[in-house]
């Protein structure tokens, strides 16, 4: 049997706190897990609610070329028979070829949480296997809390894995249900395991401590042949093993090249829809996926990077669907400076020394002031414009103002703007939902007869930092406004004691940028 991947996030993942799948959530993520050539998805569990029952009913309509659905159930209810369990028998008519069943592996379990005897145990186990193997279904068995159960009554998670495999079950999983052990716990166990059954062996971990993914690789060195995991790491309480880091770890690391339809390039991406479908946001230090992966700040690392990617990366990003970051900080030398302008497009031949290093000093005293400019390249890319291509404003504000005002139940604000636009002054007003709201109304409104390309950017973020709280309401505020225009986004930055100030500044920096990306303003 060769190694499978087996992916829960449509059940196992779904049980962390804040998620929720709709039937379409699900479908989709079904489609891009096939893609991924991910062996089994595991869809839920449709005896549990409506809404796995209607999963599993349209899932039949997909068009899947590389995976396979698997329904899920516990072993049937204590004191009936598998056939006459409703949860077992919706299983069964679920319409597909594999089932996963779990029961108790940890006597304490049995009698504590089941409260049942452990022979009764052993009888459902038995009985479920039996009858779903009656009805031509390929059973994997989870012996859930098996590591546990092992510690505490080596001889009775035994049994239950024995009892499966005696009813037919194909495929033993053991897992570490709490997510407490170690890896060297792990592969005693598994090893000791091994020589007591004859069939293959899985590995299922959580993540409680931390090591989900050791545990998993642990399995697997030691001869797991099927794998399970959720994208993100996403389940109860910390989540299961991830298999964002288990595929490009398998495949990158160990050489494994099976499963062979997986592609690592295609890691990334799936983790981000899957993100994005949770509605969760992506962790940007997440290993190999994470926007932070393969981000580099200092200038020593950015100047062996320049020599040689492999001095501070462990794989190329490229292999996981990543893609390489530098940024630009107060800790930056001039190789980060000159590989971020040739990453932005900038032609280097034109930047002489000293003026770079004159640009390297300016953005050190920003970030002295409290800029940041790793999350807000627009703002970047203005500066190097205005260093080196004497960059001339389309518009020159004269004066602002900005009033609220309590009407009835509702705080309004109406902003006022003098502009000098070429060689016109504009004066006009609006109001807002809030203070920022109501400036970027009135910058548009002045500004749309000279550039109706304003119209097209939208602002769609906008985040403020406290960066000296002991200050109180006199502290130093730095916000960050991201802006969209047709094909793309830009985020640009402003910092000051005055959050309204602070606010202006991202805010005509986002018009400016959008202006130049048009090419309203010439460069």
């Amino acid at each position: 049997m060769g190694l499978k991947l087996y992916d829960t996030t449509l059940r196992d993942g779904s049980q962390g706190e804040g998620i929720s799948f709709t039937v379409e959530d699900k479908l989709k993520i079904t489609k891009k897990l096939d893609e991924l050539g991910i062996d089994y998805i595991e869809g839920g569990w449709p005896g549990s609610n409506p809404k796995d029952e209607e999963y599993f009913a349209r899932v039949q309509d997909l068009d899947l070329e590389n995976s396979e659905v698997v329904a899920f159930s516990s072993a049937r209810r204590p004191g009936i028979k598998a056939k006459d369990d409703t949860n077992i028998n919706k299983l069964v008519n679920s319409g597909v070829d594999t089932v996963t069943i779990f029961a108790k592996s940890w006597d304490f379990h049995v009698t504590e949480a089941l409260e049942v005897s452990l022979q009764e145990n052993l009888e459902m186990i038995e009985d479920t296997v039996q009858y779903l193997k009656k009805n031509d279904l390929k059973v994997i068995f989870d012996g859930e809390h098996y590591f546990d159960g092992y510690q505490s009554n080596p001889e009775f998670a035994l049994k239950t894995l024995k009892t499966a495999e005696k009813a037919g079950a194909d495929l033993h999983v053991l897992c570490d249900t709490n997510g407490g052990m170690l890896p060297n716990d792990i592969e005693k166990i598994f090893n000791e395991t091994k020589k007591e059954v004859n069939i293959p062996l899985g590995i299922h971990a959580h993540n409680d401590g931390g090591l989900a993914l050791a545990n998993t690789m642990k399995g697997y060195e030691n001869g797991a042949v099927h794998i399970q995991g959720t994208f993100g790491g996403l389940g109860e309480r910390c989540g299961n093993a991830d298999l964002c880091l288990i595929i490009p770890t398998l495949k990158l690391k160990y050489g494994e090249e099976r499963p062979e339809k997986v592609d690592t390039k295609k890691v990334t991406p799936t983790y981000y829809f899957i993100m994005e479908t949770a509605n969760t946001i992506p962790d940007n230090r997440k290993p190999y996926v994470g926007k932070s992966a393969f981000t580099h700040k200092g200038g020593i690392h950015v100047s062996a990077l320049q020599k040689n990617p492999a001095t501070y990366e462990h794989v190329d990003p490229e292999s996981v669907g990543n893609k390489r970051r530098v940024v630009v900080s107060e800790l930056s030398g001039k190789s980060n400076f000159r590989y971020k302008l040739e990453e932005m497009g900038f032609d280097l031949e034109r930047f002489d020394r000293d003026r770079l290093a004159h640009l390297s000093g300016t953005i050190k005293n920003l970030e002295n002031e409290g800029f940041q400019f790793e999350g807000a390249e627009a703002s970047l890319e203005l500066l190097v414009y205005r260093e080196f291509y004497d960059l001339q404003s389309f518009f020159e504000v004269d004066d602002f103002k900005v009033l609220t005002h309590n009407s009835g139940e509702e705080t309004n604000s109406e902003a006022i703007i003098k502009l000098k636009v070429e060689d016109d002054m504009v004066h006009t007003a609006a109001e807002g939902d809030g203070p920022v709201n109501a400036l970027d109304n009135a910058l548009r409104k002045a500004l749309n007869g000279f550039a109706p390309v304003i119209n097209e950017f939208q602002l769609i973020d906008y985040k403020v930092r406290v960066l000296n709280g002991d200050e109180g309401t006199a502290a130093r505020v730095r916000v960050l406004i991201e802006t969209a225009g047709k094909e793309r986004t830009w985020t640009t930055v402003g910092v000051s004691t005055n959050i309204i100030q602070a606010s202006w500044q991202a805010l005509v920096e986002s018009i400016e940028y959008g202006l130049i990306e048009n090419e309203v303003i010439e460069i």
